[in-house]
């Protein structure tokens, strides 16, 4: 049999055709990212910006007028109740003024009230942590019996750790109303006769608090009047966290929510917990020149002094905020969804090919949502995919790094 070249071309053409339609028939499969379907906790939290402050600052005022010595003192310095702030030599009038003497009468009368006030206060945080005592301990015995929720546990324990801190904040009150009561009394004292040796000599003024100088608000030496802000006292250990947030998320947080404090300096986050959401709202701009009602929620830290003892007044730290979390739900990333036929759909790998699926979705946060129903666990899913990938196309995952 002969073969000419007209028969070769055309073999040549035959083959081509047959080995294309082959090559149509199994195309080679497109490489794509894949992400597992898996059980798992998912949290939505609010994460926003928030800075560290003194629960409880005291500014040291001039209880007589006069003129005040330099202060040696300085930001950072330690000081007790022993430590001398300033010297004050009162000035020669005072001692004359019968106007100066009633306001000083006045202030030891109010500074009286203010001590009785806070006693008052101090006793009645004593009952409020006694009652939260009961209440977590009943909260203990009832947690394991799934008898309360996780939520009302954690609140009960909110409330025990927050009326703690209550009786420390009403006696630092105490201490310092019993200071301005003696400060003014002190005062009252200078107002004696011009020839009494001991009306002109200067009026020493102690620190009311054991702790750390913050502020020197009058440096120099210089003629003030009475109540003349001088230095700023606090404990830099006892530290809360200020965070403003959207008021639309503001709604969704609740006193005792966890949180984590990241990008504080630290090798690793800190941990807290919310102790109130303020009522009143504030406006702000923002960096894009839109005006937002925010609200401040203070939270305070949940670790031991050690860990956060390099943290001080003002200090920026980064928050996340749990306000919902579910343990044991099915999972998948954010990516792999999207919207056709107005209802939330996903491509799934089956026996190498894409496949459209529909799914139910629940709750969401910025990188997982809660599949309700259409996948199981340990289906694959694509993400990102792109407008070229449609339902029977031949892919393939690619391997995870």
């Amino acid at each position: 049999m002969k073969f000419s070249l007209k028969t070769l071309l055309w073999g040549i053409l035959i083959v081509a055709a047959v080995m294309a339609s082959i090559f149509a028939m199994f195309p080679e499969p497109i490489e794509v990212d894949a992400a597992t379907a898996s059980i798992g906790t998912l949290q939505v939290t609010v994460q926003e910006d928030g800075k560290t402050r003194i629960r409880e600052k005291y500014i040291v005022s001039a209880p007589v007028m006069g003129r005040v010595s330099r202060i040696e003192l300085d930001a950072g310095d330690h000081c007790s109740e022993a430590t001398l702030l300033a010297v004050i030599l009162p000035s020669v009038p005072a001692f004359l003024d019968a106007r100066s003497q009633a306001e000083a009468t006045a202030r030891v009368q109010a500074a009286q009230a203010a001590l009785r006030r806070a006693e008052s206060a101090s006793e009645q945080a004593v009952i409020n942590h006694e009652l939260a005592n009961t209440k977590f301990a009943r909260a203990e015995k009832l947690r394991p019996s799934n008898a309360i929720s996780q939520s009302e546990y954690d609140i009960a324990k909110t409330e025990q750790l927050a009326t703690a801190q209550a009786i420390q904040t009403a006696r630092f009150d105490v201490e310092i109303a019993k200071y301005e009561l003696a400060m003014a009394e002190a005062a009252v004292e200078q107002f004696a006769e011009t020839n009494d040796d001991t009306a002109v000599e200067p009026f020493e003024i102690m620190s009311p608090i054991t702790g750390r100088v913050l502020r020197v608000i009058q440096q120099s030496s210089a003629v003030i009047p009475v109540g003349t802000p001088l230095i700023e006292l606090g404990d830099p250990r006892n530290l809360e966290i200020e965070i403003d947030v959207l008021s639309t998320d503001a709604v969704r947080i609740k006193p005792g929510a966890k949180l984590t404090i990241e990008h504080w300096g630290g090798e690793t986050p800190l941990n807290g917990y919310v102790r109130v959401i303020e009522p009143g709202a504030f406006t702000k701009v923002s960096s894009l020149g839109v005006e937002e009602q925010r609200v401040n929620v203070i939270a305070d830290f949940n670790e031991p002094p050690e860990r956060i003892a390099s943290l001080g007044d003002g200090y920026r730290v980064e928050t996340r905020i749990i306000v919902n979390e579910l343990s044991d739900v099915l999972r998948i990333p954010n990516s792999a969804l999207f919207r056709h036929q107005r209802k939330w759909h996903v491509l799934t790998i089956v026996g190498g090919k894409a496949t459209l699926q529909p799914v139910e979705i629940g709750m969401q946060n910025e990188s997982q949502t809660q599949i309700i129903e259409g996948l199981n666990v340990n289906d694959q899913v694509i993400v990102y995919p792109s407008d070229t990938l449609t339902p029977g196309t031949a892919v393939r995952a690619k391997p995870s790094s």
